[in-house]
């Protein structure tokens, strides 16, 4: 199996593009996390395959008893926000370059970057995705794109 690179090996190889992103407060913080809690992910990903080799087994996902209260309590989520009640005109899609100018060209009033099923969430996809988000976000993601052609 694959392990990932350990944080600090990853850091001090960033290119420049990464750098943009990954800041040296971020790389601190992502530094932290993976100190404090690489140990219990690692551990997850453990139960994740015995769970998988349960499910390969023919057995079925339970609710787990100790989050009963919650579903069994009574209570509400807050109200739904005034700029997303609105939803007649909405696009999804992968952060890559191009499809992020497409969706913010497309009319649409709400734009959701999904950085996981329309993403391959390699490492540098998700750098760009983040900087691609940022530029746009900035109003400094530009580009030109040939105008599509459709036939019949």
């Amino acid at each position: 199996m694959a392990t990932a690179a350990p944080l600090p090996k990853v850091a001090l190889s960033l290119q420049e593009a990464e750098r943009k992103i990954l800041t040296p407060q971020t790389i601190a913080f992502l530094r932290e996390l993976d100190k404090r809690f690489e140990s219990t992910r690692l551990d997850m990903l453990e139960k994740r395959r015995e769970r998988q080799g349960h499910y390969d087994r023919g057995g079925f996902p339970r609710f787990n008893p100790e989050s009963g209260h919650i579903r069994d309590g009574n209570w509400r989520v807050a109200e739904i926000p005034e700029e997303l009640l609105d939803r007649r005109v909405e696009i999804t899609g992968p952060t890559e370059r191009k499809m992020v100018i497409n969706a913010l060209n497309s009319g649409a009033s709400v734009f959701m970057a999904d950085f996981e099923d329309a993403n391959s969430p390699t490492w540098s996809n998700c750098i760009e995705g983040q900087r691609n988000v940022r530029e746009a976000n900035s109003a400094r993601l530009h580009g030109s794109l040939p105008k599509a052609s459709y036939t019949n």
